[in-house]
């Protein structure tokens, strides 16, 4: 894609936003032993699909939210979705954007957009029936499990999926986390820096 197309891109899928867009059902929860959810993944039967290198780089977007993602320091894509923000089980709408030219399309959107932050995580990913599980470790935040439930069965079969998922591997409602990768560093950043003003 040029520059010029890719704008144009942007514009349609930022600010046209469509219902008939593809549906996940998602939840975010900490977990601290990376190896045991390894385990548990396989146990199940799901499949390793690899491991993930990604620096997601999110934009200020008054609806949604919108990151370019680069993996492995070959493939790069655009993604904006639509969600929600709870403490449970949450629905998803997305578009994803393969992106072939990383840096223009990052200078383009802080232009257009304004940068919000930036995410640095390994992901170990498993494929689980209509599901994807990521195994993550993100820069300055710690280990989290993610679950990602594609909306192809109807949302019945996607709450079971998650419901079994969730057991299998032992997440307790105090676990789970609302909001982004981004939001959590955003608010511990702020947290942080309320407390270093109270102790000056």
């Amino acid at each position: 894609m040029t520059v010029k197309r890719e704008h144009q891109t942007l514009s349609l899928f930022v600010f046209s936003y469509d219902s008939r867009m593809p549906t996940n059902l998602e939840l975010k929860a900490t977990f601290q032993n990376l190896k045991s959810a390894e385990k548990i993944a396989r146990a199940i039967g799901a499949k390793r699909r690899g491991v993930l290198r990604q620096t997601d780089t999110y934009f200020k977007v008054a609806r949604g939210r919108l990151k370019l993602r680069e993996m492995n320091g070959a493939r790069a894509e655009l993604i904006y979705y639509v969600r929600r923000d709870a403490r449970s089980k949450r629905y998803s709408r997305y578009e994803v954007i393969p992106i072939r030219d990383a840096t223009s399309v990052k200078r383009l959107c802080r232009i257009l957009f304004g940068q919000r932050t930036v995410i640095k995580k390994t992901r170990i990913l498993y494929l689980y029936k209509n599901a994807r599980i990521h195994i993550d470790r993100v820069g300055r935040l710690g280990s989290y499990l993610e679950f990602e439930v594609i909306v192809e069965k109807g949302k019945k079969q996607a709450q079971w999926l998650m419901s079994q998922l969730m057991k299998e591997f032992g997440i307790s409602k105090r676990s789970i986390r609302a909001g982004s990768y981004s939001d959590l560093l955003l608010s511990k950043l702020e947290e942080r820096a309320r407390f270093k003003k109270v102790r000056a």
